[in-house]
């Protein structure tokens, strides 16, 4: 098992500065204007796809990368240069962990390539879980599969809300309702090939922050594809229906909460740079911010906040690497640390965005400078992906051992 460590190698150091370039070059001088347009920046992404940023190959590079920390690396260098820019290129990569994480090899090498497309044609994907009346609560869904025996096809029906990239993607990830009996538990998630019928876009979100990510509604009416687009396939998901039917299943194998959990450090590395970034202007500000002949940052008031912004920063840093590390190495989540990850890396955006507008006061409170934009961006993470709240439920459940309500 590959040791955790706290220093990335060379390699990674390469990779780390040529995205951490992107970032500073391409994503920070266009953010201001994408968020204003609250469009998908298909030229931004298009420009990370020239350079092998947006591709299959990278970030399957950085996915089994043994230490765990090429994922969060990635992350935290894309969304230290815009959080909604940085959707834009790292969104399609839920529904590739969707496919990953509950594909057959086969499925995975059909399916993933089409997500990205290449260089000359760009392509993203969406995965579809959240629903209008089940969003913390996947138990609720009501999005139906069934299975046309006849046809060995899938047949779904239902509206999916707040998918990342949602009616513009090339291909489409959504979980549905095979069991309804079965709760949670008779889930399963299936692949809408691109140009199938019966998939439509619903209304397309006007967000308070990370405005150049697509988000929209995603309809299916009697939406058909083969059988072969059930991930995992039909042999597997009947074996694991019929163990939830005797009892047997655990509280595992449901298709979205697989992917969320996951998906959950990667989302908290997102969090750690925006409030990376947002700290490094609030430092920049207060050490050149003159007041009362001195730089504000000479003031108690001031250098603590940015103290407890630094600290609370690292931090989560070391949350989320060990998390992505734990993952990476098979080492199993004992006490939800994937969840504890997620859950102190939001706050931590949210807070330091905030601490970060005070000090810059009037000024951060204008577009004049990102802080402002960066505070908008970081609200999402104490809700998407599990709420802060939730994330609280799955650490006490997972360390009491109960099932707390």
């Amino acid at each position: 098992m590959t040791p955790f460590a706290l220093d990335l190698n060379d390699d990674q150091k390469a990779v780390r500065d040529w995205i951490h370039g992107f970032a500073a070059d391409v994503m920070r001088p266009a953010a201001a204007e994408w968020d204003e347009r609250e469009e998908f920046p298909w030229p931004v992404v298009q420009e990370a796809a020239k350079i092998g940023l947006y591709s299959l190959d990278f970030y399957a590079q950085q996915f089994f990368d043994p230490t765990g920390l090429g994922i969060p690396m990635t992350l935290e260098e894309l969304f230290w240069g815009d959080a909604g820019l940085g959707l834009a290129i790292a969104g399609t990569g839920l529904a590739a962990v969707g496919v990953l994480t509950n594909g057959t090899d086969e499925q995975i090498g059909t399916w993933i390539p089409q997500m990205y497309g290449d260089a000359r044609e760009v392509k993203v994907a969406a995965f579809c879980s959240s629903e209008p009346d089940a969003g913390s609560d996947v138990s609720a869904m009501r999005t139906r599969a069934v299975y046309d025996q006849a046809k060995d096809e899938w047949v779904l029906n239902g509206t999916k809300t707040w998918a990342t990239n949602g009616g513009i993607a090339n291909v489409h990830v959504v979980v549905a309702v095979v069991e309804p009996g079965l709760g949670a538990r008779g889930h399963a998630s299936f692949i809408i090939p691109p140009g199938t019928p019966g998939l439509s876009q619903g209304q397309k979100f006007k967000k308070h922050g990370i405005r150049a990510s697509h988000t929209a509604e995603v309809v299916l009416e009697d939406v058909r594809v083969p059988g072969h687009c059930l991930l995992g396939g039909k042999e597997k998901l009947d074996e694991r229906l019929a163990r939830a039917r005797e009892g047997t299943g655990g509280r595992g194998g449901n298709a979205a909460m697989a992917t969320f959990e996951a998906s959950r450090p990667a989302v908290g590395a997102q969090a750690v740079g925006i409030a990376r970034a947002a700290y490094e202007v609030a430092l920049d500000y207060a050490r050149t911010r003159v007041q009362f002949g001195r730089p504000i940052i000479d003031n108690q008031g001031i250098a603590f906040q940015l103290a407890d912004m630094r600290t609370r920063i690292d931090a989560a840093r070391l949350l989320v690497w060990r998390a992505s590390w734990m993952a990476t190495t098979g080492k199993r989540f004992t006490a939800a640390e994937g969840s504890m990850s997620k859950l102190f890396a939001g706050e931590t955006a949210k807070s330091v965005t905030a601490q970060a507008m005070q000090i810059l006061g009037g000024n951060g409170y204008t577009r004049e400078y990102p802080v402002e934009r960066m505070h908008r961006d970081a609200a999402i993470y104490t809700i998407f992906e599990g709420t802060s709240e939730i994330q609280r439920l799955v650490i006490a459940r997972s360390v009491s051992g109960m099932q707390i309500r």
